[in-house]
């Protein structure tokens, strides 16, 4: 029986350990130099100034959330197999499931707290710059929360089985491709080839929609949001996370470690 309390414990573990990474905090560093520079990309251009920087610095926010989520779930096995340190774990009271989704727990509690850092260097430059605020950039915000759980459950998935090298390739290629399957399957029903718009529509159901999970432009452009723009792509993160958890899980326990 999967146990709550060896889940948090190792968890907890991880998050100290990531926090420790000086790369870790290169990204964070340059997430927010990034965020600051929208000021001045913005103040090149004589109209919308407000909404350039917030362009810059939600784009900013998404991109180094998904880098440091692929950062450290890519490390999340090998990291303990090449110290040897999982051995000792597995040794003791604790399955294989608990482990591999305690580090996941951890790894995401790193990275929503690296979004919340960069989150605040946001808030703080917009109100230093007159840019508004609203709901609609917390809405935002927490949907690139939602969208770094399941890259990190992505990276989690591929760190059970394979190399860190290979780790980041694939999560990168799925990063790029979840991004594209709206466009691919609209593509698909467009186009004449025989069998195309099938392989596009299994592509979009199988793959992660992140294109979901971004409202950006709703924010920096003060474009209303539904609530079902909301709400949908926090259940399908969720369910898609869990379901990417329930295979690496799986697989991590078959994996032989000798």
């Amino acid at each position: 029986m999967i146990s709550p309390l060896r889940i948090w414990v190792i968890a907890s573990n991880t998050v100290r350990e990531a926090i420790r990474s000086k790369l870790l905090y290169a990204l964070l560093f340059f997430a927010i130099l990034l965020i600051g520079t929208g000021v001045l990309v913005s103040a090149l251009s004589y109209v919308e100034r407000e909404r350039i920087f917030q362009d810059v610095g939600l784009a900013a926010i998404r991109l180094f959330s998904v880098g440091i989520a692929i950062f450290l779930g890519v490390g999340l096995i090998h990291g303990e197999v090449d110290r040897r340190t999982i051995y000792t774990i597995l040794s003791k009271p604790i399955s294989r499931s608990e482990f591999l989704v305690g580090k996941y727990v951890g790894l995401v509690l790193t990275t929503w707290l690296q979004l919340a850092i960069m989150s605040v260097a946001f808030a703080a430059v917009s109100f230093a710059t007159g840019a508004p605020i609203d709901l609609a950039h917390a809405a935002a915000i927490g949907l690139t929360g939602i969208e770094v759980m399941v890259i990190v459950a992505v990276a989690t998935l591929f760190s059970a089985f394979t190399t860190p090298l290979l780790s980041s390739l694939f999560s990168v290629g799925i990063y790029m491709l979840g991004h594209l399957t709206r466009d691919l399957r609209q593509l698909g029903a467009q186009g004449d080839v025989e069998g195309f718009g099938t392989f596009t529509v299994v592509i979009h159901r199988v793959l992660p929609n992140l294109e979901s999970f971004n409202l950006s432009l709703h924010a920096a452009h003060g474009l209303p949001i539904s609530a079902a723009e909301i709400w949908l792509p926090v259940a399908y993160g969720i369910g898609y996370a869990a379901a990417l958890l329930c295979v690496a899980a799986y697989v991590f326990e078959r994996r032989d470690f000798r």
